[in-house]
């Protein structure tokens, strides 16, 4: 708060002035909070805390003078005010450079430079005209040649939209490519040839079209055939055609105003009706994880990786502020991919509501927020407007490692509040930390660029259960302890003791991809670039003048400990119920499938159709996320992976068909699904348009059955790709060891799985499988037969198993070890 800060003595007045109104200027500017203390602990804690908050205030103080009867003493801290300065020009260059970034990416594909040639041009033109015709003036031709200049601009940046537009070569076979594409190819090339930012082609995206209500049925009852009964096809076939001839129409006129209207007609309600509005836990029902390279912990110092970890985050955060980070493309393309999620990545909390949830973003701040041992800390990341070097980071983390304050009443656990139902956490923090020192506390978390758990666990595979302690590791990022980390923040980092880390993320704000490009840059910087020196600490020099890291301070009445129990408890049986299972495969990858001249990702969804089939006898509806970037905000789409072709592919391979036959219907099942990913991408697919079509419905108030039962078609096999974006940072040949885990999600469905993979390099796929050990059904005698294990099997083991088989017989016959080290790993352990 900016004011007067008015000490009383004897006979001696002092006033000091505050360095700012609640900004950051570059160093700790700390509130000295107060509360009532419960016991005599706690009040010796907070007479220590608000005494070493005096002191740094005191440092804090730009100027202040007394009031003596002699006179008035005036004095100042150039100390504090050259940080201000410095904190002020830090300020103004990112004012400067945003200013900068509109120009070039507002005039793009051309430059701003070439205005000058046009209005030379034309100057020239006018000149030599004026000869023998005047009454042409300077002003004139200025005046024209920007209008010329804009319009020129114009007109190349409608050209760029309409080349973008064209999405045919995703559909042409390698070796066959029209003359079209060619053709389109070279004028794309020419107008992308200026090095653009970040955002420079979002103004050139083109929009996501509206499939026609025709299409979108048709594709939605091929998808259902395999799924249903005759009797069943033919109903749901009843019921479509109902809704195309009724209601269909009228929700799709109302559809089509929205899409001419809005940047995208898809991405605003899946945002909010998807994510938003859930009033169900966000954690492990839709936040996800990513894990540290999987051989690998660049060091074992906690405070040095934190180090590393944080500044490298902050470089990319820089470099997204700038605008310096290239635009994501189509792999092995120039064609660019949408960045708007880039833009909501850092300073971004999800906030709780009565209805629905609120995204709040903030331009910029200068700090973090920590949690160690049920303490949260305020850690402060630039000084007098320069960002901390990452020893000085690892110095500060040490502190707070070192801190042996205890966790203040109610505090240790207060982020259990973060991971149980929206509603109860709405209304307790409308009624208890809307105002005072929890307010403020808490606007430190909300408002840090991201949050950072220092966990007091080792995790890893390590140790003498390797694979089991990998599984325990993505528990760990998946939910912790449920009360460690703040779920609601974009994302979260995890330092372990050990010096693993990882991240756990929000949904709402962006997809995996964006994330995980983040988290790429991360482990290659901290690993290539930062590094570290002999001793496993971070290189170079340390300021020991910092000031500490800054307590939160909090008054939590019985009335929230009560609630963050209950959230604890809702919580905890959810962590408890899911299972997670990451293994990596290693027999073969994507070097040797795409030598059958097959998809990778065709290959890998096919097999898991053959896991599920061998684990549950049955199809089910299955989810595989395929991404809408190439279109302006676009997100996702979903590729209805189980297909007719898909199905009798298992069919035959489990009736024991001819190896010929099987090969056949293998080829056909791959090219069917490369041709649903494809249509995915371009704004073809299915449950997007129907599910827009289904909000519409209900703002106008009108019911469908169609709808209603397509939309509670539950996605037993939820399944996605992890993109490896960056693979020039990874130097994998000189440096084989330093493999990227990916990532995981929860299952979607109580009765299903969440499968999610990444292709790490030639040789590799690591697998992400996840369950609830509370449904039965998950465990079949055909797993335990295949896996020969004595006991039960978890339902994700079911999963490797299966999926493990499935490339086997698909590629054909390959050695094997993977089966035998299941039965080490599931030996001991049992499942009621």
């Amino acid at each position: 708060m900016c004011g007067l800060c008015f000490v009383l003595t004897q006979d001696v007045h002092v006033f000091s002035f505050p360095l700012s109104c609640n900004r950051s200027l570059g160093f700790p500017i700390p509130v000295l909070y107060g509360g009532p203390p419960s016991d005599e602990s706690s009040n010796d804690m907070h007479t220590s805390e608000k005494a070493r908050a005096m002191a740094e205030a005191h440092q804090a103080v730009a100027f202040q003078f007394t009031i003596t009867p002699e006179g008035i003493d005036l004095q100042l801290s150039y100390q504090a005010l050259n940080q201000i300065y410095l904190s002020g020009v830090r300020a103004w260059k990112k004012r400067v450079s945003r200013i900068r970034n509109r120009v070039i990416k507002g005039v793009y594909p051309a430059s701003p430079s070439s205005w000058l040639f046009v209005v030379i041009a034309i100057l020239a033109t006018i000149l030599h005209v004026s000869l023998s015709s005047q009454g042409q003036t300077m002003l004139s031709a200025l005046v024209f040649s920007t209008l010329l200049w804009l319009s020129l601009i114009l007109a190349l940046r409608f050209c760029l939209k309409l080349l973008l537009s064209y999405h045919q070569w995703m559909f042409e076979q390698h070796g066959r490519i029209s003359n079209t594409t060619k053709v389109w190819v070279t004028l794309l090339r020419l107008l992308s040839s200026r090095k653009p930012l970040l955002y420079s082609y979002q103004t050139s995206l083109p929009h996501l079209p509206v499939p026609s209500i025709k299409d979108t049925l048709s594709r939605y009852l091929e998808s259902a055939r395999p799924l249903l009964t005759d009797s069943e096809f033919n109903r749901m076939m009843e019921l479509g055609n109902q809704f195309e001839s009724s209601l269909g129409n009228r929700l799709q006129r109302y559809l089509k105003l929205k899409a001419l209207w809005a940047t995208n007609y898809v991405s605003d309600w899946w945002e909010e009706y998807i994510y938003l509005r859930s009033r169900s836990p966000i954690m492990v029902n839709s936040n996800y994880y990513g894990m540290d390279f999987l051989y690998v912990t660049p060091t074992p110092v906690q405070a040095a990786r934190a180090g590393n970890t944080i500044t490298a985050l902050l470089l990319y955060r820089r470099k997204v502020n700038r605008e310096e980070l290239k635009p994501s493309r189509v792999p092995g393309t120039v064609i660019p991919l949408c960045a708007a999620q880039c833009e909501r990545m850092f300073n971004t909390t999800r906030t709780p509501g009565d209805e629905t949830d609120v995204l709040q973003h903030w331009q910029d701040s200068e700090f973090v927020a920590v949690y160690h041992k049920g303490r949260f800390f305020r850690l402060w990341v630039y000084r007098a407007g320069r960002l901390l070097t990452p020893r000085e980071i690892e110095y500060q983390v040490q502190r707070i490692l070192d801190d042996s304050s205890p966790p203040q009443p109610g505090e240790d656990k207060l982020g259990a509040l973060t991971a149980g139902d929206r509603i109860p956490w709405f209304q307790t923090r409308k009624q208890y930390f809307s105002s005072g020192i929890n307010k403020r506390s808490l606007d430190a978390i909300e408002r840090a660029a991201f949050f950072v758990t220092l966990d007091d666990e080792e995790q890893g595979m390590r140790g003498e259960d390797p694979a089991g302690n990998l599984d325990r590791y993505a528990k760990s990022l998946l939910h912790g302890k449920c009360y460690d980390r703040w779920f609601d923040k974009s994302f979260s980092i995890v330092i372990y003791k050990n010096g693993k880390s990882g991240l756990n993320a929000e949904h709402s704000w962006a997809d995996a991809p964006t994330v995980a490009h983040l988290w790429e840059y991360t482990l290659a910087t901290d690993a290539f670039q930062l590094g570290y020196n002999e001793n496993g600490h971070c290189k170079g020099e340390v300021d020991r003048s910092l000031p500490h890291p800054q307590r939160l301070l909090w008054d939590i009445p019985s009335e929230v400990e009560a609630q963050v129990q209950r959230s604890l408890t809702v919580a905890q049986a959810l962590a408890d119920d899911v299972d997670c299972h990451v293994f990596p495969f290693s027999q073969f990858g994507k070097g040797r499938i795409k030598k059958l001249r097959v998809s990778p990702d065709a290959f890998i969804q096919i097999s898991l159709q053959l896991a599920y089939y061998r684990d549950r006898a049955s199809f089910c509806l299955t989810y595989e996320a395929s991404m809408t970037r190439l279109f302006r905000e676009g997100r996702t789409e979903t590729v209805r992976s189980c297909s007719n072709e898909s199905s009798a592919f298992v069919k035959a391979l489990e009736a024991g068909e001819a190896k010929e036959q099987c090969r056949h219907l293998f080829r056909l099942a791959s090219e069917r699904h490369q041709n649903l990913y494809r249509m995915a991408m371009t704004g073809a697919g299915i449950d997007r348009h129907l599910f827009c079509l289904y909000v519409v419905s209900k703002y106008l108030g009108v019911e469908s059955p169609f709808l209603k039962e397509v939309l509670s078609e539950p996605w037993r096999l939820s399944t996605s790709q992890t993109p490896v974006q960056q693979m020039e940072l990874f130097d994998l040949k000189n440096h084989p060891d330093f493999v990227s885990l990916g990532g995981g999600f929860g299952p979607v469905a109580d009765d299903g799985y969440g499968v999610s993979y990444i292709i790490v390099g030639e040789d590799m796929i690591n697998f992400h499988v996840s369950s609830k050990y509370s449904f039965s059904e998950t465990v079949s005698k055909s797993c335990v037969n295949v896996v020969s294990v004595q006991r039960r099997c978890s339902p994700a083991s079911v999963q490797e198993a299966s999926l493990n088989t499935a490339f086997t017989e698909s590629v054909g016959p390959v050695e094997n070890p993977l089966c035998r080290t299941l039965n080490v790993k599931r030996a001991n352990r049992t499942y009621d």
